[in-house]
């Protein structure tokens, strides 16, 4: 006797060579003996041969019309066998009720399995809406299908255009746009990103590295630009009475700085002591946190920086408004700072004035003239320039507070700026972009930096013998962190440091000022202790910052790359920082270089240069040949509190 059973899903045939009742030993179609259990058995037959019933039950079963299968089946439970009978119209052959069996089984959507051969018919409103799924699955195979196929001839499919940035950045599997992109990239061999950048929908790799940023940080319009424009907000109101200040101010900024926060004035009384200012721009009286430019300040939590662009935290007209512009009176907080000739530092005074700016000092006209080499004779032959008198005295100082703190020199650190003409094309895309290098530590970074310490150190003590919370950074054990805490800073040599200076561009100083500004005129302060708010901005700050940090980074080793196509260049020298890994001579990028001997930290090689990768972000650097053994000054490793050091820029 032989008899048809399922298994793991699958029927089969088999020859029953032990009945034992309540199970069987078989010998399968397949050659395999068994032990099977007797209720798992859906059909016993003598004729056909085991191998041949599934073979010819499959051939019948192909005519068997399913719906007309449905119609005819009771409403009620039933054994395919039944409905063979009833189908058939006498006892069916086992190929006939196997064919049965067969169909049922493999129209689900028409029939439900409730046990064993047993099948009941799915109810007419069920069944229309599984047909409907089912047809919609089609077109969406056959949608997903043609997609696939557009992208594989270089064709953007239409579906596309609005989910470009979700399909670059952040895809839903579930998509059929998502699915057809997956196929054409597996069957290519392709990347999304460079399947898109050939189907036109990337205008050049710039876009694609701005638009992932924007993706996730602007998300209301990541389309280019519409997440980065400000809500309608209430204009800052600024008092109107506030004192003017008798002094001139002046600022030290870079070409391209447009939020000026900082500025500075010096008086020299008789006896030769000296009253010095520092001016720090005051939008906060403008505005407070509860205010709508309170709320966008929140919100973004600083100025993106990246070459060529920025992405400011207030809007413009605020920025125009409280920048320190030469020219202008500005709302701002001074700290006054009483020097005695030697240059010690007997006392201080904060106000909240109104200062006159002016004169907008830049670096590149500046430095020519007043640098370490025309410092190097005690300003002997120091030429004539604008505010010299006051640059020499200022610098001076800046020294005696350096060497107070026991500060460690920079002077063997690179900074690098990137110009970007947005009005040339270039064969890598919109815009062309010039690096320009200068080294750190230069006496008005010195200058700048010192007295921007200064003021950070004193208000940030000011406010914690006042029990005010602030926002401080602090550094202990080589690590830099956020916190409420007036805890030291160990790398700047201060008790405490609380971010204060940059009020148009950091939200922290921002929020530091407004606690500031309560506390000097005698109110509560915009966050009181153990604020809650303030706690949820120091996490979102610090999260926020360092993410913004990394993407100006990130931008910055694109556009090295970039400037490295541009300029053809083929060759290049750097030093080894670790194993394989070098940095660049002229250049703020690191890569890895392959065919490298074992060289130590600080050795010059010549790399060859291949393979740039503009949406990658990489590039092939080989070995070409030593060049020299390190200097004395050792290799820039960037491990200092950068975001401290460097506040005044």
């Amino acid at each position: 006797m032989n008899i048809l059973f399922e298994e793991d899903g699958a029927f089969k045939t088999g020859t029953i060579v032990a009945d034992n009742d309540a199970s069987l030993q078989v010998d399968t179609a397949a050659g395999r003996r068994i032990k099977l259990k007797a209720a798992n058995v859906l059909l016993r037959f003598a004729a056909p041969a085991p191998a041949e019933l599934l073979t010819q039950a499959e051939a019948q079963a192909e005519a068997i019309e399913t719906e007309f299968l449905w119609e005819v089946c009771p409403d009620a439970e039933f054994g395919f066998e039944d409905l063979a009978r009833d189908y058939v119209g006498h006892a069916p052959s086992a190929v006939e009720a196997a064919a049965v069996l067969l169909r049922l089984f493999a129209a689900p959507i028409y029939f439900h399995r409730k046990g064993k051969g047993r099948f009941r018919k799915a109810p007419p409103e069920i069944l229309q809406a599984a047909l409907a799924g089912q047809e919609k699955k089609r077109q969406q195979a056959l949608a997903i299908g043609r997609m696939a196929d557009e992208l594989k001839a270089g064709q953007l499919p239409a579906e596309f255009a609005p989910l470009l940035n979700q399909l670059l950045y952040k895809p839903d599997r579930n998509r059929p746009e998502t699915k057809a992109l997956e196929a054409a990239c597996a069957d290519l061999g392709e990347s999304p990103e460079r399947l898109l950048q050939h189907c036109g929908a990337l205008p050049d790799s710039h876009a694609y590295h701005l638009g992932r940023f924007l993706f996730e940080h602007f998300p209301e319009g990541h389309d280019g630009a519409g997440g980065t424009n400000f809500p309608a907000y209430a204009a800052a109101v600024d008092p109107p009475d506030l004192p003017l200040a008798e002094v001139r101010a002046f600022s030290i900024d870079d070409a391209h700085t447009t939020e000026i926060d900082d500025a500075f004035s010096l008086a020299v009384k008789p006896d030769g002591s000296l009253r010095v200012g520092i001016h720090i721009a005051a939008p906060s009286l403008g505005f407070g946190p509860d205010s709508d430019l309170g709320r966008i300040a929140r919100s973004r939590l600083s100025t993106v920086y990246m070459p060529g662009r920025k992405i400011t935290m207030l809007p413009e007209d605020v920025i125009e408004s409280h920048t320190l512009d030469a020219g202008h009176n500005v709302p701002a907080l001074s700290l006054y700072l009483d020097v005695a000739p030697d240059l010690r530092v007997l006392g201080h005074e904060t106000r909240i004035e109104c200062v006159p700016v002016v004169a907008n000092l830049r670096h590149h006209d500046i430095e020519p003239v007043f640098n370490a080499a025309t410092l190097a004779n005690g300003f002997v032959g120091l030429p004539d320039f604008p505010f010299r008198d006051e640059l020499k005295r200022l610098w001076e100082l800046a020294t005696v507070l350096e060497a107070g703190r026991g500060a460690s020199s920079t002077q063997n650190r690179k900074d690098y700026s990137f110009v970007v003409d947005w009005g040339t094309e270039t064969a890598q895309g919109h815009g062309r972009v010039g690096i320009d290098e200068r080294p750190r530590g230069s006496p008005l970074d010195t200058l700048v930096a010192e007295l921007m310490i200064v003021a950070n150190a004193t208000w940030g003590a000011m406010l914690r013998d006042a029990r005010i919370p602030a926002l401080y950074r602090a550094q202990t054990a080589g690590k830099a962190r956020m916190t409420t805490v007036a805890t030291p800073h160990e790398g700047l040599g201060v008790d405490c440091y609380a971010w204060t200076t940059s009020p148009l561009r950091r939200f922290a100083d921002l929020a530091n000022q407004w606690q500031l500004i309560s506390h000097l005129r005698g109110e509560p302060p915009a966050y009181p202790p153990k604020s809650a708010d303030l706690m949820a901005a120091l996490r979102d700050f610090e999260l926020t910052y360092a993410s913004y940090a990394e993407f100006q980074r990130q931008m910055e080793r694109y556009w090295c790359l970039r400037w490295l196509l541009q300029e053809s260049v083929a060759t290049v020298d750097a030093q080894v920082l670790k194993e394989n890994i070098v940095r660049l001579d002229n250049l703020p990028l690191v890569l890895k270089a392959s065919g490298m001997p074992t060289l130590e930290r600080g050795v010059r090689v010549r790399l060859a240069v291949s393979e740039i990768d503009l949406l990658a972000a990489e590039a092939k650097a080989t070995f070409l040949e030593l060049i020299e053994l390190p200097g004395p000054d050792g290799v820039d490793d960037g491990l200092t509190d950068n975001g401290a050091a460097a506040d005044g820029e």
